[in-house]
């Protein structure tokens, strides 16, 4: 699922310095109704008024349980990964480089989207469970953001068990396992499943930033009682990190390097400027090549909003 908001927002955030060490900052999401008023309902907690990033990490939705089919019609994207992790349900991804994939909880579909690409996302027909389950985006460094368009599934992750909890590393490397998915910047993405009275310590890079997001149950992450809603920003210097849990839960862990370049985040497009974000709109509006065809979906492309009067400007990773 992507940001198919009918009258987004730019993403702006600031210049102004970012604290060494480790913090405890709740992020609470909105509430976003995506693709109308009759449309999926999702908590977003990044790009959050006064965090926009976490590493590379720029983009957080969480959606469910819900008994509600996802049905979004083809749509663009440029500099940017787009992340699908579920919980529950099953989504079925299509895009303009001619893949096909049907994601599962416990795997992974990552698509880069580089230069330009589209892509459609449904849910199954009939749909036999409630969908559960979060997207998210990672913004490409400048050197891969003209990349060429790609898709990665990947049914199978590195999985490990430990005392009361099952961790599956997304992306990136975690106690000693390496994911396959294709990152361009250093980064990490990772579920903790914690079983009822399990409590784990995970190991974590100091030069990376960190934050905690609870997908199911309730948890407490750094001492923190963290339920689902709010993302958790731990900050940077950390050796470690303690999760526990009461009862069963599950916690998304996300981290890299703080990402320094600035960027613009308008609608379903990372650019450096206003004019990037403007030149993809009217090329997607057009039609143009640059963002292929989605074959397979019954129905018609989402038309692209109209931009706002303002210039968009190019910001850094806070406020």
């Amino acid at each position: 699922m992507s940001n198919v908001e009918t009258a987004p927002v730019e993403t702006a955030c600031g210049h102004e310095p970012v604290p060494d060490g480790p913090t405890h900052e709740l992020l609470p999401g909105r509430e976003v109704v995506l693709g109308g008023p009759r449309g999926m309902m999702v908590s977003r907690t990044l790009p959050h008024k006064d965090r926009r990033m976490v590493g590379a990490w720029c983009f957080v939705d969480q959606y469910g349980p819900a008994d509600h089919d996802m049905r979004v019609a083809p749509h663009p994207h440029t500099g940017l990964q787009t992340v699908t992790w579920l919980v529950q349900g099953e989504v079925l991804h299509r895009d303009s480089v001619g893949s096909e994939a049907l994601v599962r909880p416990g795997q992974l579909n990552l698509m880069t989207a580089g230069h330009g690409i589209s892509h459609s996302e449904e849910s199954p027909v009939p749909r036999t469970e409630p969908l559960h389950g979060v997207q998210l985006w990672v913004a490409l460094p400048d050197a891969a953001r003209s990349a060429a368009p790609a898709f990665e599934h990947h049914p199978d992750l590195p999985v490990v068990e430990l005392d009361g909890a099952v961790l599956t590393v997304i992306m990136g490397e975690l106690v000693g396992a390496v994911s396959p998915a294709t990152a361009y910047t250093p980064l990490v993405g990772a579920e903790a499943a914690l079983a009822a009275g399990s409590a784990i310590t995970l190991p974590l890079r100091g030069d990376f930033e960190y934050a905690a997001l609870v997908l199911d149950g309730a948890a407490h992450v750094d001492g923190v009682p963290l339920e689902p809603g709010t993302l958790l920003y731990l900050g940077r210097e950390r050796t470690a990190l303690d999760l526990a849990a009461d009862g069963p839960a599950r916690v998304l862990l996300l981290g890299g390097e703080p990402f320094e370049e600035e960027i613009v985040m308008w609608w379903n497009f990372v650019g450096r400027s206003h004019d990037d974000v403007a030149a993809a709109r009217e090329q997607w509006m057009a039609a143009d090549p640059r963002f292929g065809t989605v074959t397979g979906y019954d129905g018609a492309p989402l038309p692209a909003p109209v931009l706002p009067n303002a210039q968009l400007k190019p910001r850094g990773r806070v406020r």
